[in-house]
């Protein structure tokens, strides 16, 4: 398992000698890594990439938010486009979302689409590629709030501020599924960690709120291949030191057989599909679902193979759940 921490740490570049703050870190789909940072000579976003060899500028070279920003996020689009999220320190703290077109760097939607937030911002994309930002919401007594993308216009996804009380260190990840959760330092819990998500409808509580043993800062969130959710944040208990937290169902710990794991093959696949599970297979129900969340294929397990004919289904991305009342696992095939 691996969580992706937003990285407050030293960036030296030996070949010019420049200091900035590394704020956030990713890899793209060919596996090159990429930092966004904050640029010593203008206080502007700069993301730079390794690309074998040397560190190099993706766009331009002095920082391309145009403002002095802070608070800088870095992900990845589902078809690999790099975008930032920031907030401009000197325009009420306005938050920005650019992209990465392969030439230059692009506003995405209106500048400054919220104004006067202040704290940590959270971009992540749903499974159709709409940019989500999640943040500390000015307008809403600084309590949680998350918006998307929709083409046109930056919209609020469920109700504005949806925290029940003021949120910090607010941290946006999906699902497997495709379903937003967000986590967050809680003042309603004395400062301890939260967290929610949406479904569909309204934003809701996953498991207890206030979980952490005490505070939780600099909370981060992600989900294991298989689904499972995890969060990691700077944990007051332990002098502020490192804690990682899983979440388990109310079925965690029964000691019940379960289908350990399950294989879809061959992927990429053109006509048909074969799912192969281990395990008991009582009462599995598998669902081929697309990037847009729609079931697709619906039917009960009850051989250890499985054939699927996804012949009709056009080319593209889609995810084979396989659930029964104790357990969700989740596979991702491509259709040619």
């Amino acid at each position: 398992m691996i969580i992706a921490l937003a990285a407050y740490e030293k960036y030296e570049n030996s070949a010019n000698q420049e200091n900035g703050w590394i704020m956030k870190h990713g890899f793209c789909a060919h596996g090159e890594p990429y930092v966004a940072i904050e640029d010593s000579a203008t206080g502007q976003v700069r993301v730079i990439k390794f690309d074998g060899t040397n560190w190099v500028n993706v766009g331009e070279s002095s920082g391309f938010t145009g403002q002095v920003s802070q608070f800088i996020c870095l992900a990845f689009s589902p078809s690999g486009q790099p975008y930032v999220s920031y907030q401009m320190v000197f325009v009420n703290g306005d938050i920005g979302v650019m992209k990465f077109d392969g030439t230059s760097w692009v506003q995405v939607g209106t500048t400054g689409f919220i104004n006067q937030s202040y704290g940590v911002t959270s971009l992540a994309f749903n499974l159709s590629g709409e940019p989500y930002v999640a943040f500390k919401d000015p307008l809403n007594y600084g309590f949680a709030s998350v918006m998307k993308f929709d083409g046109t216009n930056w919209v609020y996804v469920g109700s504005m501020g949806f925290s029940a009380a003021l949120a910090d260190y607010v941290s946006l990840s999906f699902s497997p599924l495709g379903e937003p959760f967000v986590a967050f330092n809680d003042e309603g819990y004395s400062y301890k960690a939260t967290v929610m998500k949406f479904n569909g409808t309204n934003w809701i509580n996953v498991g207890s709120g206030g979980f952490s043993a005490e505070i939780a800062k600099y909370l981060s969130l992600a989900f294991s291949p298989s689904g499972y959710l995890n969060v990691a944040y700077s944990d007051a208990s332990y002098s502020y030191k490192a804690t990682v937290m899983k979440y388990d169902s109310v079925y965690a710990g029964i000691n019940e057989p379960q289908v350990s794991t399950f294989s879809v093959y061959p992927n990429p696949a053109t006509d048909k599909i074969t799912l192969e599970t281990t395990g008991t297979i009582e009462g599995c129900k598998l669902v081929l679902i697309n990037v847009a969340g729609q079931e697709l294929i619906s039917q009960q397990v009850s051989e250890r193979k499985t054939v699927i004919d996804i012949t009709t289904l056009p080319s593209g991305v889609y995810f084979v759940r396989l659930t029964n009342e104790r357990m969700v696992k989740v596979g991702k095939i491509i259709k040619q």
